[in-house]
């Protein structure tokens, strides 16, 4: 029952992740026209956490947050989802702004994909648990 609850876990955090890179995508497409802006894009999550086995160490990327007195002296302010700058841009535009609005859609596609994905499993594996506690 562990693995069902920890796959649950992961799939709902999955599932966050996407909510929060589509608010950021549509964002973007919101500033499609402005000038100097530059596309953002959500850090993928890190599971590695999901496929530690009794206890074997495992390593991950460090994440670094912001204290109060950083963002008083002028660092980014901590941002839930990890937003980070967009590296995956085809083109800038000469007002410097690069987000290009067929990259944006095709990323909204794949993550409506993605999203109806993780909504299917996280389905299935709550009708294995009715199923396993005979509901």
């Amino acid at each position: 029952m562990s693995d069902a609850i920890s796959l649950i876990s992961g799939l709902t955090r999955s599932m966050k992740h996407l909510a929060e890179r589509q608010r950021v995508i549509a964002q973007n497409i919101a500033n499609s026209e402005t000038p100097a802006f530059r596309a953002q894009e959500v850090e993928a999550p890190d599971f590695s956490a999901m496929l530690v086995n009794k206890g074997v160490p495992h390593v991950t990327r460090p994440r670094i947050n912001a204290t109060s007195a950083m963002v008083a002296l002028g660092a980014p302010p901590p941002a839930t989802g990890s937003v980070i700058a967009d590296t995956q841009v085809t083109e800038t535009k000469p007002d410097g702004n690069n987000v290009t609005l067929e990259d944006q859609l095709l990323k909204m596609g794949q993550i409506q994909a993605d999203f109806q994905t993780m909504t299917d499993l996280y389905r299935k594996q709550l009708g294995l648990i009715q199923i396993a506690i005979g509901h």
